[in-house]
Formats: structure tokens, sequence, C-alpha cells
């Protein structure tokens, strides 16, 4: 075995150093006096366990290193005893860089300053023959795991396209997050992968032994075995770390905290820094229960809240406050700032998605140029947070038409996506089937079977011909040069081409016709198959593509268009209007923000409910915590009354987190007669119930539906004004009607055989009209 960490990487300060800062006492310490009581207290506490409970915008960065260099001055511990972890290389940096500020000269940097996965790789190194490793082990790359978890698939006889490495990789991460080598993997987790991933999950661990490499869950997972099987090697690092400090402790997973309880068990001087409010990273391992019980886990601990907010108004941090005691799970305390006044949060009601983009971009060229009698807010400064990606489109597509600079921050923008670049590609064949790179693109896409060499007998036949490749291919077949399964999938791809253009000579409906594209390629198939945590927003975001069609003419004039605006994009400006999904704009802070989306199913998230139902729920909401403290100055929440959702427009419910909202800190906007006047029924507690809100969502009837419904971009009216049920009978607008699963209703819309009835219980629904009885007395009542 080799040995344990030397002086040099450890080792503290020399005698003569020792004895001099011993002979002059404590430093200067001005760092505490810019400190206000509870940061003082945090960074003076120093010997036991301490949690700092640090709300959004309190300084807990400044107040952690003010905390490090009061250990240092007053000689409690040297700079190499002391292990301060964060979550990402941002972080570590901004630690160190805040360090080097702080008003008086170390004489040691702080080597053990880095993210988890830094400092477990330079621990492994030390002691990899432990785990059966050399200690110039590589670590792997996702591409490089998924390429040799298809390998172990393929080797197992299994399916590699019904069971794909990437599923594997999620699951065989999630285990490795929840420090569970393949041994521990028991009960119900051995289920997963067709019941062989504990198998694979081992096969992969020996071949990666064998490879001499890990992948970033092994660094965790291989130190916390070390640790646990080594006592003496344990020993050693509990003391020489004398002081540990983590930062984002709501975002630790089972492996962190695993890792971190070791270390700190023998003397307890631990300092976790976090906010259970922001724990939003559940979907990816993060416990919010290692923060909750921390005063369990450490009896004895001092709890020290951070409550002062230096970033937003009184007015935005009391609805953040007022929202998030809605969870029922969490430590408890509320934000408050000695800046009184400011901007209430602003809630406003839209038609539809399209009128909140415009509304949305206008309101921040307002915002730029202060107009609205506030000082100017610069394009940098505003923020618009959404729920989740396949949103920014329309905001990207209006941003675009107005010539607005902006950035996707997190991710690429919506016409830059991998499955929107591929989509595109089939529609410019279905358009031009002479489209050369069109064609390379997705002629493999989904696999079938054309690999390079098909592909390259292909351009071999379409060069002989002095034709495109689809010619090539034409000829690639008549040949006999390409056979067996390969030529029967190239031949369907082909007619497929021929099908869908003729469809485009034909005039047919375009919108219908990207559906067909995509459904006939099997390309929709293919991420309905996939079963990676990427796929569902991949398919939202193709919903969304073909919703932008439906405002042009044809899929020509559709695909110019995203050409010539993606063309023209070339500002250079670094005066933009950032663009993110909530969980990116966490740790970030914008004087403007806007959060659109807020409707029940959409934030939150229908889809998060349903997998994980109140625990969901309460992260929801602190995801929306975490958006309105992203703001500084003005805080903008927004809802449409109207969606496309799976091609149909729906009428939406405002979201439960807005009934939430303290109705004293919050000003309404939304346009009279749109949702009932704009909830004019406010009270100091909230919006009301969840009934009320239904009872309030008539959009359709009320009187600023007259006004919008004038728009170039409303919902297109029906033509039909009536509709016959099965047995007969016909109704129409605005008669009342039963059913009998929902109840009592009135009809808002019709088109074709379905109604869209606003229920007395149930809200909006579409219902088939042959489901629907006249309510005309007692008598048609079926009890």
């Amino acid at each position: 075995m080799s040995s344990i960490l030397d002086d040099d990487d450890f080792g503290g300060l020399s005698l003569s150093q020792r004895a001099m800062m011993a002979a002059r006492g404590p430093v200067g310490t001005r760092y505490l006096d810019e400190l206000n009581p509870a940061q003082r207290e945090a960074a003076e506490t120093l010997d036991g366990p301490l949690l700092m409970l640090a709300g959004a915008g309190t300084g807990k960065t400044k107040t952690l290193m003010a905390r490090i260099a009061h250990l240092i001055t007053t000689n409690r511990a040297n700079a190499r005893e002391i292990l301060a972890v964060t979550f990402t290389n941002k972080a570590a940096k901004e630690m160190k860089d805040r360090l080097e500020r702080t008003p008086f000269h170390l004489p040691d940097p702080v080597r053990w300053m880095g993210t988890f996965h830094s400092i477990c790789a330079k621990l492994l190194r030390n002691h990899a023959e432990l785990v059966g490793l050399r200690s110039n082990f590589t670590i792997l790359d996702t591409d490089d795991q998924i390429r040799l978890l298809k390998q172990l698939i393929i080797a197992a006889n299994m399916d590699e396209k019904r069971w794909p490495a990437r599923q594997l990789a999620g699951i065989i991460d999630s285990w490795k997050n929840r420090a569970w080598t393949p041994e521990h993997v028991r009960g119900a987790e051995t289920a997963h992968f067709n019941n062989r991933g504990s198998e694979l999950y081992a096969a992969y661990q020996e071949r990666l032994r064998t490879l001499n490499a890990v992948d970033f869950g092994d660094l965790l997972l291989h130190m916390v075995t070390i640790f646990q099987r080594h006592p003496d090697v344990l020993a050693d690092y509990q003391r020489r770390f004398k002081y540990i400090l983590v930062d984002e402790y709501q975002d630790t997973n089972t492996a962190q905290y695993l890792w971190l309880r070791l270390l700190a068990q023998a003397h307890r001087n631990i300092c976790c820094v976090g906010d259970d409010d922001q724990s939003i990273y559940g979907w990816r391992g993060a416990e919010v229960g290692n923060i909750l019980r921390f005063e369990k886990d450490f009896p004895g601990a001092v709890v020290v809240r951070l409550e002062q907010n230096y970033r937003s108004t009184e007015h935005i941090l009391a609805a953040a406050s007022g929202l998030i005691t809605a969870n029922r799970d969490r430590l408890g305390k509320t934000l408050w700032t000695a800046d009184k006044g400011g901007e209430k949060v602003r809630l406003i009601g839209h038609w539809d998605g399209d009128e909140e983009a415009r509304w949305i971009g206008e309101e921040v060229e307002s915002l730029s140029r202060g107009t609205r009698g506030l000082d100017p807010i610069p394009l940098n400064g505003q923020a618009i947070l959404v729920r989740a990606s396949h949103q920014m489109r329309a905001f990207e597509d209006r941003f675009l038409t107005i010539g607005l600079p902006y950035r996707v921050i997190g991710g690429p923008r919506f016409y830059e996506r991998q499955e929107i670049r591929d989509a595109m590609a089939y529609f410019r064949l279905a358009v031009s089937p002479d489209d050369d790179l069109a064609f390379e693109r997705v002629v493999n896409l989904p696999k079938r079977g054309l690999g390079d060499k098909a592909q390259a007998v292909i351009q071999t036949c379409a060069r002989a011909a002095e034709a495109g490749l689809v010619m090539g291919a034409k000829a690639a077949l008549q040949q006999g040069a390409i056979t067996g399964k390969a030529a029967g999938a190239l031949r369907a791809f082909l007619e497929g081409i021929g099908r869908w253009h003729a469809a485009v000579l034909d005039n047919s409906d375009h919108v219908r016709l990207a559906e067909t594209i995509l459904e006939e390629s099997g390309y929709t198939e293919m991420w309905l198959a996939d079963k990676t945590p990427e796929a569902p927003g991949r398919l939202e975001n193709l919903k969304e593509l073909v919703k932008a069609l439906e405002g042009f003419e044809n899929l020509q004039g559709f695909l110019e268009h995203v050409a010539l605006i993606m063309d023209n994009d070339k500002d250079q400006s670094e005066d933009k209007v950032s663009i993110m999904t909530l969980h990116a704009a966490k740790g970030l802070e914008f004087p403007a923000v806007f959060l659109p989306g807020w409707e029940d199913g959409l934030f939150p998230s229908q889809r998060a409910l349903d997998e994980s139902g109140q625990r969901a729920l309460e992260e929801e909401r602190r995801l929306a915590y975490v958006g309105i403290t992203r703001a500084e100055e003005i805080c903008t929440i927004s809802f449409a009354g109207n969606r496309r959702v799976y091609g149909q427009w729906q009428s939406q419910l405002p979201s439960r987190f807005i009934d939430e909202l303290p109705g004293r800190h919050v000003e309404i906007l939304t346009p009279p007669g749109l949702y009932g006047g704009g909830f004019g029924a406010a009270t100091a507690s909230g919006f009301g119930s969840l009934e009320s809100r239904a009872t309030k969502a008539d959009v359709y009837n009320s009187p600023g539906w007259k006004r919008m419904e004038t728009r170039a971009t409303e919902p297109p009216r029906p033509k039909a004004r009536t509709v016959t049920t099965v047995d007969s009978v016909a109704f129409g607008i605005g008669d009342r009607v039963f059913h009998q699963k929902f109840g009592y209703g009135e009809v808002i819309d019709l088109e074709g055989d379905t109604a869209l009835i606003e229920f007395e219980k149930a809200g909006s629904k579409h219902v088939k009209a042959g489901f629907l009885k006249p309510a005309v007395g007692l008598d048609d009542v079926p009890f």
C-alpha cells in the first residue's frame, strides 16, 4: 500500500512560523467587522458541528471565507488542516478568489479546497490499490462510459435498442449516488434493466478495473469504500483534516453525505452551509433529508440562521417567504432586508402563450429604456426563467423577430438542439430531396443498419451517376450494392421521402405533414423508446417545433424563416437578455426576472407530480422559491389562459403556487375580464382555492376575450356553432350540459364533434359530444 500523504501535502507551518504567529497573536479581524451579527456568530463558532442555514442572498460565501480566515488567524488550524468542499468548479474558484481578497495575508494557501470529485480524485490516487486500481487510473467521460456499457449489453445477448446503454448508465449512477457497490443492490432495485441491472453493474465495475479506469461516481464510491474497510486510512485523514467546511449541503447525495460523516465523526468540527428551501436537485440524487436531519446526525450542533438578505426588495422576499411556508419538510427561516419598499411582485395573466411572449418582449425593451419611471435596466440585467426548456421556443422566436439580443444559458438555443436539427433535416428532405446534407444527417437516424460502410457505397454510386445521394441510394439498391435488412430499410426510407415530397407539392396540411414525417420515419418512436432522463424533454421540444409551424403557410416558408433568423443573429453585443431554466438559474441574480408559464401541469410539473407525489410538489415549490429570489428589483410572474397541448387548445388553470403568494406583496396586472377580472378578490393570505380558480377560469366568455379575439395570433375560433349528439340532440355555445363523470357545466367552445366544457367542479375539459346530455332539469340527471 502506498504511504498516506506526507507532510508536504498536509504538514503544518514550520516551528518558526508557529512561534511568530503565537508571539504576535491574531492578525487584524477586519473581516469580522464587516459581518452582521448572525454572520459573525457563524464565523466565530469554530468548535463542534455547525449548521449555517443561509437563505438566498444572505452572504454565505463571505461568511464561510471569514470563518476560514478566523480558524487560521486564531491558530485553531493552519491552512493545510482545513478541508473545504463544494459542488462546482465555479463555486470552488469563487471560494478561492474570495479567500485571497480577505483583508489579511494567508501564510499558506488552503490546498484542500475544491469540489467533492476533485478532492476525492486526489485522495484516491494515493490509495488506488485498495480498490484494485493503479494510481495513474483514467477518469472516463460520459461517451466512454456509454460505449463500454453498450459493449457489455451486447456481450450479455441483450437488444441494445430495447435496453439502451444510456439508460443503464443512469441506473448505475443512481446506485453510486447511494454508495451502493454491486453486492449492495437488492430488493426491488434488482428488477431494473430487465432484472439484469446488478449483474451488468458488477461486470461494468470489473471491466473498469481491468482498464484501470473510473467514472465520476466511482470517485466518491471508492473513497467511501476505502474509509469503511480501512480504519487506519480513515483515522489518518480524520487527524489531518481538523476542520471541515461544506457549501451547498442541501445538494449532497448519500455517497457525499457518508464520506463527510466518516471524516467528521472523530473531531466533529464540521460546518455545513446550505438552504433546505433551495434543494432542487432531487432528480439527480440530492437528498434534502441530509440537511433536515443535521441536528440528529450531530447532537449538540449549533444552528445559525442567516436571514438578512442583501439582494432583493422587501416585497420580493415576503412573496418568496410566504410561498415556501406551504412546505412541511423544512427547518424554517424568514428572509428580510433593511431596505424597505421597492416594487411588488407583479402577476399577469395572458390570453395564450404567444401573447405572453409578446408582452414580455415589450416589457424587456421598456425596462431597458427606463420608460416605466424606473432607472434603465440593461438587457444583461434581465432574465427569463422557465420550468421546461421547450418553453424557450416562443421567447426565442419573438426576440429574433423583433431583433432583441438574447443568450440561452445552460444549453443550446432551441433551433440548435440535436432533436430540432434532426427534425428540420427531415423537413428539408421533404421540401427538397436533393438536400444531401440533410440526407446524410438522418439516413441512419434512427438506426436502419446504414452505417459508414453502406453510406460510403451510396456516395460512390452518387458520384458515378453524377447525381445526389437520393439518386445514389436508388442506384445502390438497383445494383444490389446494399442487400439484406439494410436494403429494406433504405428502400422504406426513400419511399418515405418520395411520399412526403409529394405531400409538399400537393400543398397538404404542413402541420399534420410534419407530425407524419416524424412518426413514419421512426424518429418520434426512437425518443419514446429512449429511457434516459433527457428523452421526455426532447419529445416536448419536438411538439413545440410542430406547434411553431402553425404560424406559416407551408413547410418551405417555415424553413426559410428559421434559416434567415439564425443567419441574421450575428449580434456580438454582450448586452443580451438571458433565457434559462429555473434549475440553471440557481446561484445567479438579476435586477429583473420574468417567470412565465405558472400553470398547473406546467409548473408544478405534472410529470414530476405523477412520479413522486408530495415529495415532488415540495421540490417544485422550492424551485418556485429559487426563481423568485433570483430577482433583485423586479419580479414578474405570468401565466396563460390557453396553451396548445398535444395539438389541442386547452384552457389552463393558474399554478397553485399563485394561490400561495401573500396578496399584499403582489401587484396584479392581468387585463380586466381575463380570469374573472384578475383575481380581484385577492386577500392577504392568498388568491383562493383550486376550486375557486376553476370557476374564475372562464376566459372564453369574459369581457376581456372580446377585446382579445381580434388579435392575429389568437387561437382560431371554430366555424361550427352547434354540435349534435348521438341522440340527435343539438346544443351550442352557452348551453348547460351534464356529464356522467364531471357533472354540470357550460359549453365554452365547439370544434367538430368535440366540446370545451367549463365544469362547475372539474374545471375545463375537452369531451366528445356523445358523452353529454342537455341539463334541462332533474329528470335528466342519472342517479
